[in-house]
């Protein structure tokens, strides 16, 4: 079974397919963190995100070790992740990759923009994760202010919007809802309450195909 979720940034999706792994058993791939390990290897090179070539070389020889590395979390990386993911080279060099995690025996769970769309249309389920952007922004700003990163909230919720206009609006791969994803608002949600609404969700779609609950 595959379980696509979407959704823009901070709006639980991360949070919410990790619950769906755990409770089907299946391993989970979190996608932005690709584009995060291309975004930081570029600027490891001593390249900008900007640079088209520089990100498209990163993403086609990603080192692993980079998923694991301190610094891939950070709201400077972030951004860099943002300006790589727009790059249809980049996006094109780590298709397969999230394809294959996608078709591995038993299934599995990924997050990221563009599962349902692009990376696998043919999931058993999908939802799009998505909130209001000030709600995103007050749950962001939050983890900055709890890891010691003072920047104000107006500043947070700028970050926000720019990242969101720069998803929606690639030319490859943008921040799409698929036809057939369920929609989960999680603006009024707390966590138990947005994965209970998650799993149901879920249910509802391998029922609704005929696929055997696991």
């Amino acid at each position: 079974m595959i379980i696509a979720v979407d959704g823009p940034a901070a709006s639980g999706k991360g949070t919410i397919a990790r619950a769906l792994a755990r409770r089907y058993g299946l391993p989970h791939l979190d996608t932005g963190k690709l584009y995060r390990a291309t975004g930081l290897a570029v600027r490891l090179s001593g390249k900008h995100p900007n640079d088209d070539v520089a990100a498209a070389v990163a993403a086609r020889n990603l080192d692993s070790a980079l998923l694991d590395d301190p610094h891939l979390m950070s709201s400077s990386n972030a951004e860099a992740a943002s300006i790589v993911s727009a790059h249809p080279a980049v996006r094109a060099a780590l298709l397969e990759r999230q394809r294959a995690f996608a078709a591995q025996p038993g299934g599995a769970v990924l997050d990221g923009r563009d599962i349902g769309t692009v990376i696998a249309p043919h999931a058993d389920a999908k939802l799009f994760v998505t909130a209001a952007p000030h709600v995103r922004a007050q749950r962001r700003h939050a983890e900055l202010a709890k890891a010691g990163d003072s920047r104000d909230f107006a500043t947070v919720l700028a970050d926000i919007e720019a990242r969101d206009m720069r998803d929606s609006d690639r030319a490859v791969a943008p921040l799409r809802r698929a036809a057939d994803a369920a929609l989960l608002d999680t603006s009024d949600l707390g966590i138990d309450a947005a994965v209970r609404l998650a799993i149901a969700l879920v249910e509802a779609a391998i029922s609704r195909d005929g696929h055997l609950k696991v």
